[in-house]
């Protein structure tokens, strides 16, 4: 197999927000596992950006940082 490199980016969601300005832990939780994957996997990856949208519905792409990834 060739040596490829592929570009990562972390997409992060949660549908209700937790009732105040704080990141909710869910998102912390989910880049948490997102690092972890990133540091034990063997493939060849390259983490680009983040991207997330805590509060907002999974149910339409009208997502400010959906759009961003797109």
């Amino acid at each position: 197999m060739k040596n490829i490199t592929f570009n990562v980016a972390f997409y992060i969601r949660l549908s209700r927000e937790d009732g105040d300005n704080m990141e909710s832990e869910s998102i912390t939780n989910q880049r948490d596992l997102l690092r972890i994957f990133l540091e034990k996997t063997k493939e060849k990856l390259l983490y680009i950006d983040e991207y997330v949208d805590d509060g907002f519905t999974g149910s339409n792409f009208n997502r400010p940082s959906w759009k961003r990834l797109m």
